[in-house]
């Protein structure tokens, strides 16, 4: 696909960058058509390891490491430990099935990122959306992802986004329940799935705390002196003055600002100025400019260092409007 991303599927409204299969709605809540319309109908298995000389031919010597392959092409999608024990897309996703049965969640978007070595569903919950301020509103999502390279463990956790734009944002900093939670691939890792659907339970009560510190940041002008030591801080540049800086760091401080005072959903009179608007477009620039694909960008936002970067926007945003 152009965007980089393998394969995807979507409900709705055609995603962010104008790719993907859409589902039908009457197949939202089914697990198994999401993942066949994702593409993601496949399995991964293990493959022994030898070592070879300079010619290639094997040695003979197998090594303890092994190789995750995808089934349907052959295709390596990692090396692993002697430990690592794949888990299935269907095996993995289908934890989301009691959620889609008794509708308390239904399908967004799921998909495949870098090849195949992660694959993800996103599934939104059936909470009410909260307006941060008139015609903001966040609505709550729950994020699944698992990775075939054993790059990470299996991650679940709950995940606001701001409908305006469809960004993704950063939960609320303290709580435990709204981190992605990691879970090691071993022989009891579907085993370990069950218990973390409890923490969902608690899905509602994050929601609104994280909605909260939101308003909070809605409620805070943010004059431009402080808006530029905010980003400074951001990109771990305080302390340098303004004409040291690298252009390339300046180019990014003028795109965060740009981002910042006319980026989507910031021409509400209630959002302008704010913290609210500052943690936006700082949140925009990760969702949406950040990286060279959609691919990297997502991979970044949700598991590297765009997601590190959104939790400091957030957590510094916060401190700075008190």
């Amino acid at each position: 696909m152009a965007a980089n991303v393998e394969t995807m599927m979507f409900s709705g409204t055609l995603p962010w960058h104008g790719e993907g299969n859409p589902i039908a709605d009457s197949e939202l809540y089914n697990i198994r058509s999401g993942i066949k319309t994702a593409g993601m109908d496949w399995e991964v298995g293990l493959k022994d390891l030898f070592t070879a000389g300079s010619d290639g031919a094997s040695l003979g010597d197998k090594v303890t490491h092994k190789a995750c392959y995808r089934k349907s092409d052959n295709k390596i999608l990692g090396i692993v430990g002697p430990r690592w024990t794949p888990v299935q897309n269907w095996d993995m996703f289908n934890w989301f099935q009691p959620m889609l049965d008794a509708k308390v969640a239904k399908l967004h978007t799921a998909g495949s990122l870098c090849g195949g070595t992660k694959v993800w569903v996103l599934a939104q919950l059936d909470i009410p959306n909260i307006e941060i301020v008139k015609n903001d509103p966040v609505s709550p999502f729950v994020l699944l992802a698992n990775s075939h390279d054993g790059s990470m463990a299996v991650r679940a956790g709950f995940t606001p986004i701001r409908v305006v734009c469809t960004n993704t944002l950063m939960a609320a900093v303290s709580s435990i329940a709204s981190q992605l939670i990691r879970i090691r691939h071993s022989a009891k890792v579907l085993d370990n799935m069950d218990k973390v659907r409890d923490i969902m339970d608690i899905a509602k009560q994050e929601f609104v705390a994280t909605a909260e510190q939101y308003k909070v940041l809605a409620s805070r002008q943010i004059h431009t002196g402080d808006l530029r030591k905010y980003v400074k801080i951001l990109l771990d540049v305080e302390n340098v003055s303004d004409a040291e800086l690298p252009k390339k760091t300046t180019n990014i401080m003028d795109e965060m600002f740009k981002l910042v005072d006319s980026g989507m959903g910031q021409d509400n009179p209630l959002v302008r100025g704010t913290y609210w608007a500052a943690y936006n477009g700082i949140n925009e620039y990760l969702n949406y400019a950040k990286g060279r694909t959609v691919s990297n960008r997502m991979d970044s936002l949700w598991f590297g260092t765009g997601a590190t970067m959104n939790a400091k926007a957030l957590e510094v945003a916060l401190k700075m409007a008190v």
